[in-house]
């Protein structure tokens, strides 16, 4: 009886470890927005994924989907009526938008390893779309709209 309480002791203490340990390794979601009807959304499926949202001003939307682990999606908008949107499968994925002004659109697909994609865009109207498959990717673009 004494050996069975020592194993069930023991079993539980190395439970609890594990579950001490799992929060290194959870997803992570941070949004803050600022002004008048801002939407933004997400799903992670994986593990140590992390979106990062900020929105100021006012309709502004922002979706970031990621697949796999250590995706790291990061959206900031200032303006109006402003959308930008990641899709992230697979493995060590970077995305990034900032957009600043008016009525800009920015969309980062990415599938694979070692992908990363950046974007400023500032005015007007800008209109950017980015899609990698593969090893190994990088992409940039910087806008000036008017």
């Amino acid at each position: 009886m004494i050996r069975i309480s020592l194993v069930k002791t023991t079993l539980a203490a190395a439970a609890l470890s594990l579950c001490a340990a799992l929060p290194a390794a959870a997803n992570d979601v941070r949004i803050d927005q600022y002004g008048w009807g801002n939407s933004a959304g997400g799903a992670q499926n994986g593990w140590s994924n992390r979106i990062r949202v900020h929105q100021g001003g006012s309709w502004n939307g922002a979706t970031a989907q990621q697949y796999g682990a250590r995706n790291l999606s990061a959206i900031g908008q200032e303006g109006w009526r402003n959308s930008a949107a990641t899709y992230q499968t697979g493995s060590r994925n970077a995305a990034g938008s900032g957009q600043f002004g008016s009525n800009h659109t920015a969309i980062l697909t990415q599938d694979g390893n070692g992908n990363i994609a950046a974007g400023v865009q500032v005015g007007n109207g800008c209109a950017a779309d980015v899609a990698q498959g593969g090893n190994g990717n990088v992409a940039a673009f910087v806008q000036s709209c008017p």
